[in-house]
């Protein structure tokens, strides 16, 4: 039966109002368990769920069926097993699992289907094994490419944060496991991170470091929030009452609980009446046997509430956030969904996450895809080749299974066909220099060789004692610079006048100065911390059986002091403030605008083949714009573009970026085959925040419209006119 609009708009409203009813009943029955519940408690139970029992849990209540919330690390991989308060005596337990590329490789492949996957994968194996939180995805922007940690974020852009970590955020929780985002706010730094206080403008914090934030809670609806350790505007920020209670919990609605960074409560009637619910960290110096009851939200918390001094509905909020995040995952009805570790299904996962991250930045000649038929001797030079990383980095690391090294790839690849030899080139050592015997062996198997390899680049600190040593991605310290360590230019200059077809692999977590020696390279590849499928994902691109289409996900700089919390903000801070002078201008925006060269662009990344773009139509509607496009594979081989969408403001009113990313998709085209795309853009692609205002605005009037392959290249054009 064919119906009426009438009868069909009526059929419609009926089932709205009925899921509606039923989203709400849902509601009204879960605030009545948690009423239920909180009514039976004990001030001394309800304050124990408000601060952590052990190094990686608070406490239950029993008797009333209410478990431990358990957490773990990472962001890329499930934690090892340490037992309570470090216990790191129960190593016989199987907790190898899963090693998933690092964050900013994520983030390089562009793809946020991919950001699902990765989350999917860390969520199914914190669930197999006990976990209920998993402390990722870390978000923090990249500010300085000197920070410690942007190994495990994501990107200097918002808008490419956002769409990939509300894909991660979804993956961990569709398995019943909550995601922790990470570290609200501010926390662009390693160095003094636990005593910086940071100044920043209500535009920057507005438009630069809070839409990744935004974009997790209202898109993703994350259901726990990790404050840093960083003070803001002289409060610190895990009990900022403007950052907690005005804008997360506030603004947002956020509904879930905000714990602290492990040790980042100082105040406990900050804490309680700022919005932290959940106080968490381990006091190493009490170890073996903390005494988590002293913590600031522990016995201190009852003298008060018994005092008078602190209604007792303040901590029922805090365990009302708790209650109902358990319930959520189904930990009180034990409805979650067992979990898997450690299949095949997600070290493929693994393996189809680095061979989209890992970016090609350059292929002069095309001596990339080597054709390993016609090699028969390989020389892979550096020591990060034979380098495992799973174990550094601090509160990243995994335990792996298994992880294929760079040499181990190749060598899988070629097999028999060919030889692989092998050749350190360069010492981790604190303070090392070029070691002349080193390269001098390098140098003679390079010499004989058919194709010569190099991998180098950063390594992680592997523990507590070493990050002094030898840590330049690693938590609680930053790099000192941006040079290569351990005398790797003068290798990579020795190598390069023996064999000029080098191919240069960069491994770590972001960029690294190279005037040294770029311009003699042919080939420059950024390898990132791979996962534990690295070396196979990057014998697939070297060789050809995948062709690169991962995406810098931050600008790499010529030149530390190129970047402009460098050249205009202050880093690490100046007695003990650091005011982010460049503002708005981070990352691309500023070597956009201010016309400075970069090393790469924001974006950037080459392929084995080549794209057209073609007529661009871009259509002003009611406070949206709709653009069409045509991208087509030009070249001989199947590939995949990033293809990216930025906005710029022909005559701002305030001073505004010369452009900036608004939308991207990843296309899979086959040679020869032609694409149309269709994005739409709404009124917030083209707002700013008035920070005179204090509220978002759109000026009316023209607007360019740019797509292109990278920040720095634009392919396609248009201008548009909007109504304010």
């Amino acid at each position: 039966m064919k119906l009426t609009y009438p009868q069909a708009r009526l059929i419609f409203l009926i089932f709205f109002s009925a899921f509606n009813f039923s989203v709400h009943a849902q509601r009204n029955t879960v605030e009545q368990q948690i009423n239920q519940l909180l009514s039976k408690m004990t001030l001394a139970e309800k304050v124990g769920m408000i601060h952590a029992s052990s190094s990686f849990t608070s406490a239950g209540v029993a008797r009333l069926g209410i478990p431990e919330l358990v957490m773990s690390d990472g962001p890329h991989g499930v934690r090892p097993e340490h037992g309570r308060d470090w216990d790191t005596s129960n190593d016989h337990v199987n907790d190898a699992g899963t090693y998933l590329p690092t964050g900013n490789a994520l983030a390089a492949t562009w793809n946020p289907q991919l950001g699902y996957k990765f989350g999917a994968v860390l969520g199914s194996e914190a669930n197999a094994r006990g976990k209920d939180v998993i402390l990722g995805p870390g978000i923090n922007i990249i500010r300085t490419p000197l920070n410690g940690r942007n190994f495990e974020y994501l990107s200097e852009d918002p808008f490419l944060i956002s769409k990939m970590a509300v894909g991660y955020i979804k993956g961990v929780q569709d398995q019943g496991i909550s995601a922790s985002l990470k570290h609200f706010i501010a926390n662009n730094q390693e160095t003094d991170r636990t005593a910086v206080d940071v100044e920043m403008s209500e535009r920057a914090l507005r438009e630069i470091y809070l839409p990744g934030f935004k974009a997790a809670v209202i898109e993703g609806d994350v259901n726990t929030v990790m404050g840093s350790y960083n003070k803001f505007r002289g409060q610190w920020a895990t009990h900022n009452y403007y950052l907690v209670n005005k804008i997360l919990k506030g603004e947002w609605g956020f509904k879930g609980l905000l714990m602290s960074d492990w040790g980042a409560v100082h105040h406990t009637n900050e804490a309680l009446y700022n919005g932290t619910d959940l106080e968490m960290g381990t006091d190493l110096g009490m170890l073996p046997k903390p005494n988590y009851a002293k913590f600031f939200m522990g016995d201190t918390v009852i003298t008060l509430v018994n005092a008078g001094k602190v209604p007792v509905a303040l901590i029922d909020e805090k365990v009302r956030r708790i209650l109902r995040v358990m319930i959520k995952t189904g930990m009180l009805d034990k409805s979650r969904k067992a979990g898997q570790f450690a299949t095949k299904e997600h070290q493929q996962t693994a393996l189809k996450v680095a061979e989209e991250a890992i970016v090609l930045l350059k292929n002069k000649d095309q001596v990339l895809p080597l054709n390993a038929a016609k090699i028969k001797n390989i020389a892979v030079i550096g020591t990060n080749a034979m380098k495992p990383n799973a174990m550094g980095g601090g509160s990243s690391q995994v335990k792996p299974t298994y992880e294929i090294t760079p040499l181990m790839g190749i060598q899988n690849y070629v097999g028999s066909k060919a030889k692989v030899t092998f050749a350190k080139g360069y010492e981790v050592a604190k303070n090392a220099i070029a070691n002349q015997q080193l390269i001098a062996e390098a140098v003679k198997i390079a010499t004989t060789a058919d194709q010569v390899i190099f991998v180098g680049g950063w390594v992680h600190g592997y523990d507590f004692s070493k990050w002094d040593d030898n840590a330049y991605d690693a938590e609680g310290v930053d790099k000192k610079d941006l040079k290569l360590p351990f005398g790797q230019d003068e290798l990579i200059k020795s190598l390069l006048k023996v064999k000029p077809n080098l191919v240069i692999i960069m491994m770590g977590g972001g960029p690294v100065e190279m005037n040294a020696w770029i311009d003699e390279a042919k080939v420059v590849i950024e390898g990132w911390y791979p996962g534990m499928e690295g070396g196979n994902a990057l014998a697939n691109v070297i060789f050809g059986k995948v062709n690169p289409s991962g995406k810098l996900p931050m600008t790499f700089p010529k030149k530390l002091e190129d970047s402009p919390a460098h050249k205009l903000g202050d880093y690490p801070g100046v007695n003990g403030t650091a005011v982010y002078h460049e503002d708005i201008f981070v990352g691309y925006r500023y070597f956009d605008t201010y016309k400075v060269e970069p090393q790469f662009a924001f974006g950037h990344g080459l392929s084995y083949t080549t794209f057209k773009y073609d007529k661009l139509d871009v259509v002003a509607g009611d406070k949206k714009v709709s653009i069409t496009l045509t991208i087509t594979n030009t070249g001989k081989k199947d590939g995949a573009e990033v293809v990216q969408l930025y906005v710029g403001q022909d005559e701002p009113k305030l001073p505004r970026p010369e452009k900036e990313l608004k939308a991207f998709q990843k296309i899979f085209l086959k040679a020869g085959e032609t694409q149309t795309l269709k994005i739409e853009l709404d009124q917030t692609a083209f707002q700013y925040y008035n920070d005179q205002l204090f509220q978002w605005v759109m000026d009316g009037g023209k607007y360019q419209i740019l797509v292109g392959s990278s920040s720095k290249d634009i392919r396609q054009v248009s201008m548009v006119e909007l109504k304010p």
